[in-house]
């Protein structure tokens, strides 16, 4: 049984909220480890600076933003520190052709061809995974959908499958 989470502590709305977190986490990193890492940097964040939140901000919203700001600074280090300063008298390594091996956030999938890929889904598996990826919870969707909370698990967890078979050639086919 759910409480309402106005009556929830900082610390307990946090927990409720770490699946979502996840969630996005994964979509910011689109690899697990790095989506765990990001998540616990993001838990932590939010609990040392548990004193500038206020009541009446949106909970979600505010550690959203703390895990979006992270994984930007994150990137940003990571490209300065690739970045390569061209003293030589010639500019020599300017005009070389340099590939990072890292992929750009604008190299990655589009919102476009996610969204295409999840509208080829039937509703069955598309209504479900849409809440889910909405923040909705198992519960929440199985309550809506008046469907067995293991249905919905299972119909969300075949829609990720799917979308990941669907988009696995494509950040390859782009270069």
């Amino acid at each position: 049984m759910e409480t309402n989470n106005k009556n929830k502590g900082f610390e307990g709305k946090l927990i409720d909220l770490q699946n979502n977190m996840m969630n996005f986490a994964l979509t910011l990193t689109t690899n697990r480890d790095e989506a765990k890492d990001l998540l616990q940097e993001t838990t932590l964040r939010a609990l040392d600076n548990k004193e500038k939140y206020y009541e009446n901000v949106n909970f979600k919203g505010w550690v959203f933003t703390i895990m979006h700001n992270i994984f930007v600074n994150n990137y940003r280090r990571i490209v300065r520190s690739q970045t390569i300063i061209d003293q030589t008298d010639n500019l020599y390594y300017i005009n070389t052709p340099q590939d990072s091996g890292f992929d750009t956030p604008e190299g990655a999938y589009s919102i476009g061809e996610i969204n295409k890929a999840i509208n080829s889904f039937t509703d069955e598996y598309k209504v479900p995974f849409s809440m889910h990826v909405s923040g909705y919870k198992y519960e929440e969707i199985a309550q809506k959908l008046n469907l067995p909370i293991g249905t919905v698990k299972s119909r969300i967890f075949f829609a990720r499958k799917r979308l990941q078979e669907i988009l696995k050639d494509y950040r390859y086919s782009r270069k």
